[in-house]
Formats: C-alpha cells, structure tokens, sequence
C-alpha cells in the first residue's frame, strides 16, 4: 500500500475533501493550547529543564500531526499522527520513572524498552474490548502504575496523575464511541478524545513541571 492512500477510520468523514473532519480537524488545536499553557508553566518554573521542553515540542507535533491525519487522510499522515503520539508516551514514561519513582536512568529504559516490547501483544490480546483503541490501554496502565506508586512519595502530585489516568479513561471511552454511535451522532465522537487528550497532555506535563521545581 502507498503512502498517499486515502484511510478513512472515522464516524465525520463523509468524502475525500480536505475539510471532510471539521470538528476532527479543529479540535486539534486542543493540543496546541495545552503546549501553550505547559510552555508558560515552564517558562515561568524550570527554564532550564530541556526533557520538559522537548515533551512540550512533541505536544506540538502531535496536534499538527493529528490535524494531517484529520485532513489529507493518508498513511503518510498517519504517521505524522502516530509517531509524536509514541514518543510523547515513551519519552513521559522514562522521565516519570526517573524523576517521581527515583529509578536509575538504566532502570527506567529498561522498563521503558520493555514496554515498547510488550504494548503490541498487550493490544493485541485487547483489540476484542477495546477495537482500534487498544493501543492505548498498555499508556492507560502505565498512567495509573506510576500514579499508585508516585502518590506514596508525594501525595498532591500524584493524586493528580491519577486523577489524569481517569480523565485519560474517558478520553479513551469517547474514542471507542466513535464508530458505534455514529449513526445516531453524525459528528461521533472522536473529536472528544482530542479535546480530553489535550488536558490529559497539559496535566502531565504539569506534574512534570511541578515536581522539578519542588
């Protein structure tokens, strides 16, 4: 298959047209707002603190990559859509480990190499509960693993990664509802795990942020 194929994975599709996701499209600015606000927090806390920087960067690069995939509506765009998303995932979870868990750098890679390995099985063995969404699950799980394990070293933090954890639940939820409710909703729903991903991305990066400055 090449790379300019045409995919369409989405309840608001309707056609081929570069504005055939308008909501899809638009609420990618959710991430865009969400950089903002963290780079603002940065800027303001840990100026110095280059991981968080390039975690925002990607923040960046996911909402572009994402309004792509939600226009052109090809594999290439895909991928512009999927690769930010994979390393804002795996680049958080190593400096979670590092940081609220205190982990050797050794250690949190591999935990991280790890989970690279083991996320393709781990979705595959939940594609039958949770579709295409499944991807996500193995993210999911890591959220709410470092946020037990983080709110015993420190509570207001770590309530809050758990707090995201549930609000990434939902997120992932609204996702899952696309295609299902789609005939009664001609919009669906995928729109919504946009803009709940969006807070999701900025809380994390706040947690990251807050933790660094003490």
């Amino acid at each position: 298959m090449a790379l300019s194929d045409q995919v369409d994975n989405y309840c608001e599709r309707i056609g081929p047209d570069f504005w055939s996701e308008p909501l899809n499209a638009v609420s990618n600015a959710a991430f865009l707002i969400a950089a903002f606000a963290a780079f603002v927090l940065w800027r303001r806390n840990t100026p110095d603190d280059l991981p968080a920087f390039a975690l925002i960067a990607i923040v960046v690069a996911t909402g572009i990559g994402s309004f792509l995939f939600h226009t052109f509506a090809t594999r290439w765009a895909s991928l512009a859509d999927v690769i930010p998303i994979a390393l804002f995932i795996h680049g958080y979870l190593f400096f979670a480990l590092k940081r609220y868990l205190e982990l050797p750098w050794w250690g949190a890679l591999g935990i991280v190499v790890v989970f690279f390995a083991a996320s393709p099985f781990a979705a595959r063995a939940l594609a039958p509960l949770t579709g295409s969404s499944s991807g996500y699950v193995p993210a999911l799980m890591a959220l709410y693993t470092v946020g037990a394990l983080f709110v015993r070293r420190n509570r207001p933090l770590g309530s809050l990664v758990l707090l995201t954890g549930l609000l990434f639940t939902v997120s992932i939820g609204m996702r899952m509802l696309d295609e299902p409710i789609c005939a009664q909703l001609a919009t669906g729903t995928h729109f919504l795990w946009h803009i709940l991903n969006g807070i999701v991305l900025y809380l994390l990066l706040r947690v990251l942020i807050l933790q660094r400055a003490g």
